[in-house]
């Protein structure tokens, strides 16, 4: 027995270590930077420090976040239950194939297009201006925050229907047949019978979503045009501009605050899927 005890402890040994490594050690260690002066005091002074500067960008943060991942739900959960509901085959074939694409692009990539796309003179206006829809100078930027949200819900579409699509295609069949035999509509269908049942899953979709969004750069940096703009532009330019690190880790201080709910649910609904809880 305990032989085996120590067989799986070498086992687990390799990835503990990597945890441990990169992700742990850096986390605790940038807490502790955001707490703490160069000699190793304590202080809050970095902490007010970054409200002072950059209270609202953490407002503004918080409302993209917010909006992104209202708009998720609505569209992940209207194309999941259209790819699971639907009668024609062919559609949710070709709406499968179409609502995958983002999943294969990296964000940088993904920022990049759609600065092309959504600038004043982009792709999206020079076509509205060739099919006469508008004229040059009604051509509007959607660049700033909007252009940040419209990236940010292209982008994790494709993941969140995923999610919600499987849980959907996990339900019981006879529950939903006889729903329709009773005369049920798809509508009531979705409302009553599925979206009750796959709750949880939509919760760990908007979470996950709600955590890449806070750590992405690139959208913001490529996308935003000024103040206020996201803690993560904040912090690269603390240290790209001041070498201020402990500014940088106040400010992720607040993410992981942010976000440090959301991990709660998430892991206890990981751990209450596997049985642990």
């Amino acid at each position: 027995m305990r032989s085996s005890t120590s067989y799986n402890l070498w086992l687990i040994a390799p990835a503990a270590l990597m945890v441990g490594l990169f992700f742990l050690y850096p986390l605790f260690f940038s807490l502790y930077s955001a707490i703490t002066t160069d000699e190793g005091g304590l202080t809050l002074a970095h902490l007010e420090k970054a409200f002072e500067l950059y209270s609202n960008d953490i407002l503004f943060t918080i409302i993209i976040v917010l909006a992104s991942v209202v708009l998720l739900a609505i569209l992940s959960i209207s194309i999941a239950a259209l790819i699971t509901l639907s009668p024609f085959r062919s559609i949710v074939s070709l709406l499968g194939f179409i609502y995958r694409i983002p999943l294969f692009i990296p964000f940088i990539v993904t920022a990049q297009m759609m600065r092309t796309f959504l600038a004043k003179n982009g792709l999206m206006n020079n076509a509205f201006i060739a099919s006469g829809m508008l004229t040059p100078l009604e051509t509007v930027s959607f660049l700033g925050w909007s252009g940040i949200i419209i990236v940010f819900v292209w982008k994790q579409l494709a993941f969140c229907t995923l999610l919600i699509t499987g849980a959907m295609a996990a339900l019981d069949e006879s529950q939903i047949r006889a729903a329709r035999n009773l005369g049920a509509s798809r509508i009531r269908i979705l409302f009553q019978i599925m979206l009750p049942q796959i709750t949880p899953t939509i919760g760990v979709a908007m979470i996950l979503s709600t955590v890449t969004i806070m750590s992405v750069l690139s959208v913001p940096l490529m996308i935003g045009t000024g103040t206020p703009t996201m803690m993560a532009t904040d912090m690269a330019f603390r240290i790209n501009s001041y070498g201020d690190y402990h500014v940088a880790n106040a400010l992720g201080l607040v993410s992981y605050l942010i976000c440090a709910g959301l991990a709660w649910f998430y892991l206890r609904q990981s751990l209450k899927e596997k049985g642990a809880i």
